[in-house]
């Protein structure tokens, strides 16, 4: 399915529900992602592919889109579902968000962010969470788009060995 957005600056941004045709350009954006916010665990490409390829193929799980100028790629974003009492339901979470260095400060992040909450809230979400490194510039994007601090942490304990 594709989506595109209100216009925008010169920029002819869509964004198309990731497939397994997609794996490869997905596995090299991810992998290009770990230079500016590298993951809490090691990143690897199986890995990377595995845990993508099986949110592909169990939307209960969530969905992945790629974000597209014409035919390329020139990032990702991934929705995560939860389950929380406290927020009355299921949860929505930005689970991945990259967009490459030379198409940053275009308005992309906000469109897909934008995108994002909508097909979150059709996808049953009552909320949407993420996390996001302190220092991070896109705080500030963040919080353009609406996502406020709380006074929690996000903490991890793994149940079994990362991949």
């Amino acid at each position: 399915m594709l989506y595109k957005p209100k216009a925008m600056n010169a920029q002819n941004v869509t964004f198309q529900q990731a497939s397994t045709e997609h794996l490869d350009a997905l596995v090299a954006l991810m992998r290009e992602m770990q230079a500016d916010d590298p993951w809490s665990c090691e990143f690897t490409d199986q890995g990377a592919r595995e845990a993508a390829r099986n949110l592909i193929l169990d939307p209960s799980l969530g969905r992945i889109w790629m974000i597209c100028i014409g035919h390329d790629a020139v990032g990702y974003i991934a929705l995560s579902f939860d389950y929380s009492l406290e927020y009355g339901g299921k949860c929505g979470w930005v689970d991945e968000f990259f967009v490459r260095r030379e198409h940053r400060g275009k308005g992309i992040g906000s469109r897909a962010l934008e995108f994002f909450a909508v097909r979150a809230r059709e996808l049953g979400a009552r909320t949407l969470h993420l996390g996001v490194r302190r220092g991070n510039p896109a705080i500030d994007l963040y919080r353009r788009a609406g996502f406020r601090e709380h006074d929690a942490y996000v903490m991890t304990k793994w149940l079994t060995e990362p991949d």
